[in-house]
């Protein structure tokens, strides 16, 4: 196998891949999907886009959905290192409005499947850290959302990876500054 998987402990819906590796003198070689691999192993998912970032320090993304052609996701990291976030908004869900964070690196080389149904973000925590995923379903502007990053009812440590990381201040877009409460989220969502 080209790939270990491995269920998260909190969020089991969220599968952890761990490529196999091959290094020797000229670098590394490793496979970062394989469809019959991840079929086997609870990922029976056709991916359609492929995106790609590049983001400074400190730069938070996120939390973005889509309502309407929801997208699952397969996250990794091509350079330096992000915190990846995802959390649950399926109301029937016994882990709704719970979130799981994963650190994403260059070094490590996981990779994290977060299912539909699910908002993501992640935090850059180096300079021109290049974050790429593929996505089962294509961008629908007209029913993409965000949640707010630091919304109390998710409850994310910030405070913590603020003092952890030696963070002054968190970069969002402007489009990120208008996030919406889960709150009122839950009121209209779909899920």
């Amino acid at each position: 196998m080209a790939f270990t998987f491995e269920k998260n402990k909190d969020i089991s819906d969220i599968i952890i891949v761990q490529p196999k590796v091959f290094w020797d003198e000229r670098w590394f070689f490793m496979e970062t999907y394989n469809q019959k691999e991840f079929t086997n192993n609870w990922i029976d998912t056709i991916f359609i886009q492929d995106n790609h970032s590049k983001s400074n320090k400190w730069t938070f993304r996120g939390f973005h959905f889509q309502t309407q052609n929801t997208q699952s996701k397969l996250v990794r990291v091509l350079r330096w290192s992000v915190l990846d976030f995802a959390i649950d908004l399926r109301k029937i869900s016994d882990t709704y409005g719970k979130f799981v964070i994963e650190i994403l690196s260059w070094e490590n080389k996981k990779q994290l499947f977060i299912p539909k149904w699910f908002a993501h973000g992640f935090l850059a925590l180096e300079d021109e850290s290049e974050f790429a995923y593929k996505c089962d379903d294509l961008y629908n502007p007209e029913s993409e959302w965000w949640i707010i990053y630091n919304d109390a009812d998710i409850n994310i440590p910030w405070d913590e990876i603020m003092e952890k990381y030696i963070i002054e201040n968190i970069i969002l877009s402007e489009k990120d500054k208008k996030n919406m409460w889960l709150k009122d989220f839950e009121k209209i969502s779909p899920f």
